[in-house]
């Protein structure tokens, strides 16, 4: 049967070279950082040489990056601490964040009566800016936290617009960069941003790392506690083998970034040709302008076919998803979606497809071929 990944803003494949990388470390090079002997210096030496290099790719300094276990983690970290350490009040986000802030400022809102606002979205997804501004005139500490590249619509967050917005009123600024990160250039000393994150499995590195950038002189204090890695800011024992990885699948990622975004920017306008010529009711939610290598559609199918449309594509060897994978078990719909779409609309077929580079034209006929089918 045909086998087709459509599924790569849940995560994806590992490059070769990467496999090579981690299977070299993990084989050669298994001192602990920490320790004082040749066979720790050599791993201390591979984790500060990662360092550099994500550094060098983001345009900031090498201490600025502090390695996670993933997005997840260093959002929770990121503002977690600004509440208990930095004296945060009030937390501006959306409701279209990722879990991993939403839940956390849910969490933080409970716990130290910390004031939550939202900021409104529009019909298409993206954020309302004068909303944003109308909402900082209030004078509080506050802390911004908005993601670059939404990871089910791919609606992308002007960060450097924001981020003079921000300076202007004195606002920390937190942008969940997971999307983003390796798919699309970010200049660390030209956009006014605090603190960003990744995971390496959404830009083809190993699952269960990640990193933050935290700017110089922030005052964020650990979230782990234990040994002095990571400048005392995140306690336990790096994992160097995930994390030349990591470094190794960012580096690949940005030497090949113009010639693999217009390959996938190709693809994904080739799927929107055979969506209108094969399926002339069908929307996208959003616009066509999102990230290259993200859409979401509704399908002009009855609402009957909604809760077995993933089975079937599934059956047919085709990967895709209704939304985040970390939430693929739920029946709910999309929390996204439900800010963007009427309670009809919600009831229909809809589909997050989402690209790399190793998909192919192929792929995305057998996708359409099935979708017919059905």
């Amino acid at each position: 049967m045909k086998k087709v990944y459509l599924d790569n803003a849940s995560t994806t494949a590992m490059r070769p070279e990467v496999i090579q990388e981690m299977t070299k470390v993990m084989a050669e090079d298994f001192g602990n950082p920490s320790s004082t002997h040749s066979f720790g210096r050599n791993g201390k030496t591979i984790l500060e040489l990662s360092r550099k290099s994500i550094a060098k790719h983001l345009n900031c300094s090498a201490q600025e990056i502090i390695f996670t276990s993933g997005g997840t983690e260093a959002d929770n970290w990121i503002l977690r601490s600004a509440v208990e350490d930095l004296k945060i009040e009030r937390i501006i986000t959306t409701k279209i964040e990722h879990h991993a802030v939403l839940h956390t400022v849910l969490v933080l809102e409970s716990e130290y009566n910390v004031q939550v606002d939202y900021v409104n979205i529009n019909p298409d997804g993206s954020i309302d800016l004068t909303h944003l501004s109308n909402l900082l005139s209030e004078e509080k500490k506050t802390i911004v936290s908005l993601m670059h590249v939404n990871n089910e619509t791919g609606t992308i967050l002007d960060l450097d617009r924001v981020g003079v917005i921000c300076k202007q009123y004195d606002t920390l600024f937190h942008s969940d960069t997971v999307q983003s990160v390796g798919k699309t250039e970010i200049d660390l000393q030209k956009i006014s941003l605090d603190f960003i994150v990744a995971s390496a499995h959404k830009f083809h590195g190993p699952k269960g790392v990640g990193f933050a950038f935290i700017r110089k002189n922030s005052g964020l204090q650990p979230l782990i506690f234990g040994g002095e890695q990571e400048k005392g800011l995140r306690a336990g024992t790096e994992a160097v083998h995930q994390i030349a990885g990591m470094a190794k699948a960012l580096s690949l990622s940005y030497e090949n970034l113009e010639e693999e975004r217009k390959y996938i920017s190709n693809l994904k306008t080739y799927l929107i040709d055979q969506l209108e010529s094969h399926f002339p009711g069908f929307r996208i939610n959003g616009k066509k302008e999102d990230f290259y290598n993200i859409i979401n559609i509704i399908l002009p199918f009855s609402a009957d076919k909604t809760s077995m449309l993933l089975f079937s594509l599934d059956m047919k060897g085709i990967a895709v998803s209704r939304g985040s994978a970390c939430q693929s078990g739920s029946i709910k719909p999309s929390h996204v979606l439900k800010e963007m779409l009427s309670e009809t609309d919600l009831k229909l077929p809809n589909l997050r497809i989402s690209f790399s580079h190793y998909n192919t034209k192929e792929d995305i006929d057998w996708l359409i071929q099935c979708l017919k089918s059905i």
